[in-house]
């Protein structure tokens, strides 16, 4: 890995840019989940509505402290169990610690702590966790090389980090925290 790549990705994401970077099974587009304008943009090469939410992605629990600290031993200890891994949590988010443009029409948010290596260096180097929704237009396949995120988004990211896929088949499961329901 080079930290380099990482670096430029990291000032990318603090100049308010969206990029693409790999993540366990397909290619993600990134951004800051705090400055509104990225994540906005971000939607917009999509073509995805604000109203569905996103998914942040995190190098560790810690990350994301201020959302987890309300949840009961046993949801942090079902987290735990879980992460780093290829499991997206819908948390709860009662504090409102997260954006309501992360969120979407939901009261809670989809949260993942990757055990992807690259993820998991970009997420520690911009210090907490990052917008991960696939690089794709709304309905359509997923990206899974480098090329088709060119091919899709040609030069409107600011940003590509290169990298391999982690080796999953599938995107990440969902689980909903409160129900222990499976969403996808």
């Amino acid at each position: 890995m080079n930290h380099w790549h990482i670096k430029q990705a990291v000032a990318t994401l603090h100049r308010g840019g969206v990029l693409a970077y790999p993540t366990e099974a397909v290619w993600g587009l990134g951004c800051d989940p705090y400055q509104a304008d990225a994540v906005e943009r971000l939607l917009q090469l999509k073509q995805r509505p604000l109203e569905k939410g996103l998914i942040l992605v995190a190098a560790s629990m810690d990350q994301l402290r201020p959302l987890l600290r309300p949840l009961s031993r046993a949801q942090r200890a079902e987290l735990e169990l879980s992460w780093p891994g290829p499991t997206t949590w819908l948390v709860p988010d009662p504090n409102n610690c997260i954006p309501h443009w992360i969120k979407g029409e939901y009261s809670s948010v989809a949260v993942r702590v990757s055990a992807h290596p690259q993820v998991a260096a970009l997420c520690r180097a911009f210090g907490g966790p990052v917008v991960s929704s696939s690089a794709n237009l709304a309905g359509a396949e997923a990206a899974r090389t480098a090329t088709q995120v060119r091919r899709v988004f040609g030069y409107q990211l600011d940003y590509l980090l290169s990298g391999q896929l982690g080796g999953q088949e599938r995107p990440s499961t969902i689980r909903d925290l409160s129900s222990g329901a499976i969403l996808r």
